[in-house]
């Protein structure tokens, strides 16, 4: 992250659950509402995907909490949020998504020049055994790294 970027809410689970293929940065279509609720840190990305309909990428199941403050014209939580992306690489993600056991996930939802921006990921499921051999190596390298600073 760049002084001009901060972070409003991040999805720690997909880099768990999925081995992270490629990555992309999207525009998202917000409500003002939404935009001071994310500002508050009032958002999740956990259950979140990206699905590609009619030609155009769409943020399925990401929570964003209801403004406080905000009236009758709030926000509804869950609601389909189009994601902003050119045309080619609608397209390159379409393909890359037929593709067996490869999905798109939601990263992180960024702020960058005061504009709301989606992180997404091409990523494969990892299986049991994968994820236990990727905590395996953590557990080694802070292991190592511990032995290193002692001496």
């Amino acid at each position: 992250m760049t002084k001009s970027e901060s972070e409003l809410v991040s999805n720690r689970r997909a880099r768990h659950d999925y081995e992270i293929l490629e990555t992309y940065e999207a525009g998202i279509v917000l409500l003002g509402t939404e935009i001071k609720s994310l500002r508050n840190h009032g958002g999740a990305l956990q259950d979140a995907f990206v699905l590609i309909e009619k030609g155009e990428a769409f943020l399925k199941n990401a929570s964003i909490a209801p403004y406080s403050y905000g009236s009758i014209y709030n926000h509804e939580e869950r609601r389909d949020r189009k994601l902003l992306l050119h045309k080619k690489e609608i397209e390159k993600l379409k393909k890359v998504v037929e593709q067996k056991g490869l999905t798109i996930i939601p990263l992180a939802m960024y702020l960058k020049k005061g504009f709301v921006k989606v992180k997404i990921a091409v990523g494969r499921g990892k299986k049991l055994h994968d994820k236990r051999s990727s905590i395996k190596a953590r557990d080694q390298k802070r292991e190592i790294d511990r032995m290193l600073r002692g001496s």
